[in-house]
C-alpha cells in the first residue's frame, strides 16, 4: 500500500444563480427546473447546505435541439386567464377542471390583495388538450357526476400542488430523516407530536423541516396565508401523511437515531457561589434585641429658687436668736 493516497477529483461545480445565467433563465424560471428534475443538482460540498449545478449538467442541456428556447418553454407558467386562452376554452371551464383536480398547479403566488393565484405548466395544458379522452372535457356539457362536485364546493389545486411538492422534497432527501422531516413538513404540529412522541426525533424533524416557497416576512398575513396552503386540511390525506411519515420516521429511527442531550450527572453547581468565610471572621447573627418604649419621665416638684448669699446674712442679723430652756433644779 502506497504511503500516500489520491481522493477522487471533485466535480466542477457552481452556483444556482450562475447556472441560471449560462442556461438564460430567470431564477424563478430555474428554481421550477430544478423542482420538475429538468436540471439535476448536487449537495454543496463546502458545507453550505444549499445546491450546486455541476458543469456536465450544464453542457447535457446546453447541447440539445433548440437551447434555450425548448428549456424555457418547458417551465413556461400561465395563469387561469392565459391557459383557458392556450386551451381555447372559457376561463369558467378552465377554473371548474382545476377545481376537480384535472388540471395541476405548480406554482402560487399572492398578489396585493392576499389572493392566491395559481400557475399551471403551459406544456401540461397542451398535452392535456392533445389527449382524445379529455376532449368530452373541453366542449359540451361538463358530465353529471362532475358539475354536482363542483356545486358541493370541492377544490383540489391546494392539495394536489401539496402531493407535487412533496414529491420534489422526497427526490432532493438525502437520508431517511429528511425524508421524515419532508412528511413531517405538510401536517401540523398537533399531527406531528401525535405520531413522533419523541421530544428528540421532533426536534430533529424540525430542524430537516423544508424552508417556506413564500419570500413574505415571518408572522405576515402572507405568510400564515402560505403555510395554510402547505399545511393538509382534509381527513384522507392526513391520515395517508401520518401513515407515511410513522414509516418513514421507523425507517430513520433504524438507519441512525436521533441525538439526545448528553445526561446530567450530580447536582449543578450554582452559577456564581457565594464565597466561604475563614473561621476566624465567622460571622455569628445574634436576634436583635427588644426594643420596649422608653418610661414617661417622672414628674418632679418644681425647685424652689435659692437665695442669694448677701441675703442670708442679713436675714440672719434680723432674725431673733431662739432662748435655749433652763435645766430645772
Amino acid at each position: 500500500m502506497s504511503a500516500s493516497t489520491c481522493a477522487p477529483p471533485r466535480s466542477i461545480t457552481c452556483t444556482p444563480s450562475h447556472a441560471a445565467r449560462e442556461l438564460g433563465l430567470r431564477r424563478g424560471e430555474f428554481d421550477l427546473a430544478v423542482r420538475l428534475g429538468r436540471i439535476r443538482t448536487v449537495p454543496d460540498e463546502g458545507g453550505g447546505g444549499g445546491r450546486r449545478v455541476e458543469r456536465t449538467e450544464l453542457d447535457r442541456l446546453r447541447a440539445q435541439d433548440g437551447f434555450p428556447e425548448t428549456l424555457r418553454q418547458r417551465v413556461r407558467v400561465v395563469g387561469t386567464a392565459e391557459g383557458a386562452a392556450l386551451m381555447k376554452i372559457p376561463a369558467g371551464r378552465f377554473t371548474r377542471l382545476a377545481r376537480l383536480g384535472l388540471l395541476v398547479p405548480v406554482r402560487f403566488y399572492l398578489n396585493r390583495y392576499r389572493a392566491v393565484v395559481w400557475l399551471y405548466l403551459a406544456e401540461e395544458l397542451r398535452e392535456f388538450v392533445a389527449a382524445d379522452e379529455n376532449a368530452s372535457l373541453l366542449k359540451g356539457r361538463t358530465p353529471e357526476t362532475l358539475r354536482s362536485q363542483v356545486a358541493a364546493g370541492v377544490d383540489l389545486r391546494a392539495r394536489n400542488w401539496r402531493g407535487r411538492h412533496l414529491g420534489f422534497l422526497l427526490r432532493q432527501a438525502e437520508d431517511p430523516w429528511a425524508r421524515a422531516g419532508a412528511m413531517a413538513a405538510f401536517l401540523s404540529p398537533v399531527e406531528v407530536a401525535d405520531v413522533v412522541r419523541d421530544p428528540s426525533e421532533r426536534a430533529r424533524l424540525n430542524r430537516l423541516r423544508p424552508a417556506s416557497l413564500d419570500h413574505s416576512a415571518p408572522g405576515s398575513p402572507s405568510a400564515h396565508l402560505a403555510e395554510e396552503l402547505m399545511t393538509a386540511h382534509d381527513a384522507d390525506e392526513i391520515a395517508w401523511l401520518r401513515s407515511e411519515l410513522a414509516q418513514a420516521v421507523r425507517e430513520a429511527r433504524a438507519h441512525s437515531p436521533a441525538p439526545r442531550p448528553a445526561p446530567r450527572h450530580g447536582s449543578p453547581t450554582p452559577p456564581n457561589p457565594a464565597p466561604r468565610l475563614a473561621p476566624t471572621h465567622r460571622v455569628v447573627s445574634a436576634p436583635l434585641p427588644r426594643t420596649e418604649p422608653a418610661p414617661a419621665a417622672r414628674k418632679s416638684a418644681p425647685e424652689e429658687p435659692r437665695t442669694p448669699r448677701g441675703l442670708r446674712a442679713w436675714l440672719r442679723r434680723r432674725s431673733p436668736r431662739p432662748r435655749h430652756a433652763e435645766a430645772e433644779a
